[in-house]
């Protein structure tokens, strides 16, 4: 394991896995608990949730963070499940924008419990949000989802595209489901000033993949927008995308498909992962490298915590392949994404 100190990083020590790649942001799950049951996240029962004790509390949370932050981490995006089910989530964004070194907060949400929040979450600084809308048509919303939610995600995608927000739509481009929504979405960006993400689907919903082979890979979910729109532009991809983006001739917003499945952004993947209690994820698709809450129950240190990471990041495998292909057991990818936050 390696940490350096660089002039690019006013001295600031920086986490670098052994493939060189810089560690500077974290998705923090918060909660495994979610108000929707979608196809491609969760069996229609749900999950076995996690008890609240075995959940990091905020105090917890925020000790680690304190800690990254001081050796490099300048990113969080808070995750679930759905964030906004966990109590008194405000009081943790309040104290998270606070610490040092933080440069940016963002939220991925499926916008059903997240408007009476906006007004705060906009005076925090927070300003970069994700929106998973898989559907714009209300009964096909409804068999991806199994819940009736569509009217409040739409409120919400309303109110905050007027915002001045960084705002993305995430839909997960599912064969028989929602591929009639493409074009649609796509759509959306002619006059409003967003960025429509297509994600191939992944085997994160409690059972594995629904299919032999993924037939709607990236190639193809672009293939299909050209048909439509034929001068599209592609645009250059923000150092540690995960998207390839585009944009159409005379749109305002942009489109981005996510290879998510055939995992073409790995080289430079900059992210860890947490759990809700707290299981460090060097990659989406490892099957955990270990607990952090465990040790940090048991007494351990800032230093002794630091140590505990930067020797998982030292084994970090190259993609998500290798991740996968490490899986203790060669246990297959079949986890709820719900429990591990994307």
């Amino acid at each position: 394991m390696k940490t350096s100190n660089t002039a690019q990083t006013g001295g600031i020590p920086v986490l670098l896995d052994n493939h060189g790649r810089t560690i500077d942001y974290l998705r923090l799950a918060v909660t495994d608990k979610c108000n929707l049951r979608c196809f491609y996240c969760m069996p229609e029962e749900g999950i076995k949730f996690v008890k609240k004790a075995e959940l990091l509390s905020y105090e917890e949370l925020l000790r680690i963070i304190r800690m990254l932050a001081q050796n490099g981490l300048r990113k969080v995006r808070i995750t679930g499940g759905e964030p906004f089910l966990r109590k008194d989530l405000m009081y943790f964004l309040r104290e998270l924008v606070a610490i040092e070194g933080i440069e940016k907060v963002a939220v991925t949400t499926n916008g059903t419990l997240t408007l009476p929040y906006l007004d705060e979450l906009l005076e925090l600084g927070i300003r970069s949000f994700n929106l998973s809308i898989d559907s714009l048509d209300p009964k096909r919303f409804f068999d991806i989802t199994r819940r009736d939610y569509f009217e409040q995600v739409w409120e919400c995608y309303e109110v905050m595209r007027e915002r001045d927000i960084d705002l993305k739509l995430n839909a997960v481009v599912m064969a028989d489901q929602n591929i009639d929504d493409i074009i649609p979405m796509v759509k959306l960006g002619e006059k409003d000033n967003i960025a429509v993400r297509f994600i191939e689907e992944m085997p994160f919903n409690g059972a594995g993949m629904h299919y032999e082979k993924l037939e709607w890979n990236y190639r193809k979910i672009l293939a299909h927008i050209q048909t439509e729109f034929p001068k599209i532009n592609k645009l250059k991809d923000p150092k540690n995308s995960t998207s390839f983006n585009y944009q159409v001739e005379g749109f305002v917003g942009t489109f981005g498909i996510i290879p998510a499945f055939t995992r073409s952004f790995c080289g430079t993947c900059n992210r860890l992962r947490m759990t809700p209690q707290g299981m460090i994820k060097t990659c989406l698709y490892d099957d955990g490298v270990f607990n952090l809450r465990d040790l940090l129950r048991a007494g351990a240190s800032d230093n002794e915590l630091l140590t505990a990471i930067q020797q998982a990041i030292s084994h970090r495998a190259k993609n998500g392949f290798e991740a996968e292909a490490r899986r203790k057991g060669q246990a297959s990818v079949s986890e709820s994404m719900a429990t591990i936050g994307g």
